[in-house]
């Protein structure tokens, strides 16, 4: 019996052990699931906070653009001194007549010193240079200036022959592999390459533009693209991105890094790249079903007309009204053989007209045979320039047909479009994102585009016969996603794009059979760099830093606003007591960022707790202030103006410095003053000018630099 109850009690002691045992399994998977899904929920709301700033800083660059449009439009020139300044500053600044270009950016008048130790190049190019080009980009070394301009001439040259949209199929090789946005981090495609291999006649890569702007070695992947696009031209293909564009690169970094990193030769190469970019194709067919481009569509997206469109007119498409409407007319008349010659009333400004058809000048005699094959050619170029002239051909572009330029001149009899028309066309392509709803809207949050609905996509692939569309331009968190009935993929390259650990890079490899698939990565290297102990709590440490980064960047934005919050604040504080409800402060910060957050939920990371749920706002926006103060020692009325404007500022100060020195000269401020006084109804007189000018040199060098310039800035505000 004794044996009989020790069995017993063996028998409840591991029955209750495995309860307990049972009971503690249960409770850690509970914790688990809470733990990963806070982790989850944190890592939503920094995705949403990097986001919806992101997406605030374009819609300003837009905004930037269009008051620049408006003063543009309102501005009447006084003298044409005045007015080639203001064409070159703001229209047509960038547009080099051929000739021109070849002698500004001539690199074979460029030496190579002895002391170089970097790569060189020669043309045609070979894969042994490719190879090379990585090798030394790994070690940080640079191409020397020489060979950079000699590759974009030659790629210049090699994209002139393209069509706006490339055809590439699966039957040459085993498939294509596509890119998203790179955004100038070398080391993502540094990654492709070794993940998935070199370009090579078996391997094909379509690159969905967004190469450059806000990474730092954004020239060091253009560098690499443009040379594998002229060893491979059949196999590796390029988009124009919306970020391939000069007033953007203004505003993200490309063109001030590139400025920095060759003081000398930097405007030459800038200028170059500009002109190479309004050349890029604006979208690839793979196997005539999947249709690739940077943005998206929307309702009156045309792919018969992106076909025709002549892309290097818009060397940015923020730049759209560019020719009135009057122009237009004129042309169509012309084209349908109709003259109408009306004459404008004294006084009146109008656009210049295109010119009637010129008259042959009476033929010499066919005895002197040198001058009558003068007279020939004379007049036979006459004669073509006028036609290039009607149909819009750019006189940038005169010493050889392109292949846009010879689709014009074989489309005389297709409707003609206006720029407006051609620009918008280009700008959906480039800009726009989706969206779950029905229907097409214009896209508020970027500024640019449109959001297009699944019934959109769906009537866009019905009417060209695709499969699905691939795009880019937006960051996701793996890289990938699919919406709209897996009929739009976006496709992001860029891994840690808002802050190390943010999010996956991925490419996705398309077969004969069209099946998507996608490879993922992040080149991290502060993750190699881990301990092991460091390394068991890396996904609590990285999404911590992640976040942490984004509520720096969003107490910034609030700071930024702080007079604009406490006008909202007072809204709900009738009493004047200096305290609101958390959920009015909610309500109020929404009402004045616009950034669509759920500000509820981050209320916590932003607002210290109170035990009768009021917040004393006063005091919370001073703690801002001294958040900030603690890295500028400026009074904080001042630093909250520039803290808001700062960008605009730059990209202001970059517009008017043309030639990219970093300096504006006294000339460049002068006029500049005149549009922007012109528009503030503000009387100065010249001279009152070039006192302003000389009381903003505070160095005395006859140049504003812009730390001058910010400066000068500072103390306006102090003084009011």
């Amino acid at each position: 019996m004794g044996s009989g109850n020790s069995v017993n009690a063996n028998y409840k002691y591991s029955l209750q052990k495995s309860e307990n045992a049972f009971k503690a399994a249960v409770l850690i998977q509970q914790w688990y699931r809470r733990y990963v899904a806070r982790l989850e929920m944190r890592r939503r709301c920094t995705w949403r906070i990097f986001q919806s700033i992101e997406y605030a800083c374009e819609q300003d660059q837009i905004k930037l653009h269009n008051f620049f449009s408006y003063l543009m439009d309102q501005f009447t020139p006084s003298s044409s001194k005045e007015r080639d300044f203001i064409s070159r500053m703001f229209i047509s600044g960038e547009s080099f007549k051929e000739a021109e270009l070849e002698k500004y950016c001539d690199y074979e008048s460029l030496e190579v010193p002895d002391s170089y130790t970097g790569p060189h190049l020669s043309f045609p190019l070979l894969p042994d240079h490719a190879t090379a080009l990585l090798e030394a980009f790994k070690q940080k070394q640079q191409l020397h200036a020489r060979y950079v301009l000699n590759l974009l001439h030659e790629t210049r040259k090699h994209l002139k022959q393209l069509p706006n949209i490339s055809h590439v199929s699966t039957c040459y090789s085993e498939e294509v592999t596509v890119c998203g946005d790179l955004h100038g981090q070398l080391d993502d495609l540094f990654l492709i390459f070794y993940k998935n291999g070199l370009p090579s006649p078996s391997k094909s890569y379509v690159f969905n533009g967004d190469f450059v702007d806000r990474g730092k070695q954004s020239l060091e992947i253009l560098i690499i693209l443009f040379t594998f696009l002229l060893i491979y031209p059949n196999e590796v293909h390029l988009n124009r991105g919306n970020h391939e564009d000069h007033m953007v690169n203004l505003r993200y970094g490309f063109c001030v890094g590139l400025i920095a990193m060759s003081r000398v030769h930097g405007k030459k190469i800038l200028k170059m790249i500009q002109n190479v970019f309004c050349w890029l194709p604006l979208a690839t067919l793979i196997d005539q079903k999947v249709l690739i481009i940077h943005g998206g569509i929307s309702d009156t997206t045309d792919l018969d007309m992106l076909e025709k469109i002549q892309r290097n007119k818009f060397i940015s498409v923020l730049r759209g009204k560019k020719r009135k409407e009057s122009n237009r007319n004129v042309e169509i008349q012309e084209l349908n053989g109709e003259t109408k010659v009306e004459a404008d009333p004294p006084g009146s400004e109008t656009a210049p007209s295109l010119p009637l058809q010129p008259r042959p000048s009476q033929a010499p005699s066919m005895a002197n045979k040198l001058e009558f094959s003068r007279w020939v050619r004379q007049t036979v170029q006459e004669q073509i320039d006028w036609c290039r002239r009607l149909v819009d051909i750019s006189e940038s572009e005169d010493e050889e047909l392109t292949y846009s330029s010879m689709v014009s001149l074989t489309d005389l009899d297709k409707p003609c479009w206006t720029r407006q028309e051609e620009c918008k066309q280009i700008l959906d392509i480039l800009w726009s994102d989706p969206m779950p709803q029905e229907g097409c809207r214009a896209n508020t949050v970027r500024g640019g585009g449109c959001y297009f609905g699944p019934d959109v996509t769906e009537k866009i692939l019905e009417k060209y016969n695709l499969q699905f569309l691939i795009r880019s331009h937006e960051c996701k968190q793996e890289g990938y996603e699919f919406c709209h009935n897996r009929k739009v993929l976006t496709i992001f390259s860029a891994s840690n794009y808002y802050e190390i650990g943010s999010n996956r890079g991925a490419y996705v490899k398309l077969g004969p059979d069209l099946v998507p698939h996608f490879v993922q990565y992040q080149a991290n290297k502060t993750a190699h760099t881990l301990t092991m102990t460091q390394r068991q709590g890396f996904p609590f440490a990285l999404i911590s830093r992640v976040e942490e980064s984004a509520f720096r960047a969003l107490r910034e934005k609030l700071f930024a606003h702080t007079s604009a919050l406490i006008s909202a604040f007072k809204v709900y504080d009738k009493d004047n007591t200096g305290r609101i409800t958390l959920s009015n402060w909610a309500t109020a910060v929404e009402s004045v960022l616009h950034l669509g957050l759920p500000w509820r939920m981050l209320r916590p990371q932003l607002v210290r707790s109170t035990a009768d749920g009021m917040l004393e706002y006063k005091s919370w926006l001073n703690d801002l202030a001294m958040e900030q103060r603690s890295q500028e020692h400026i009074q904080s009325s001042l630093l909250e103006v520039i803290y808001r404007n700062r960008s605009n500022l730059e990209t202001i100060f970059r517009i008017i410095d043309r030639d990219h020195s970093g300096l504006i000269s006294f000339e460049e401020f002068h006029q500049t003053w005149k549009l922007f006084s012109s528009h503030m109804n503000i009387e100065l007189t010249d001279d009152g000018i070039n006192d302003l000018v000389r009381s903003i040199d505070f160095n005395k060098d006859g140049n504003i630099d812009f730390n001058e310039f910010l400066e000068a800035f500072r103390l306006v505000k102090q003084s009011q």
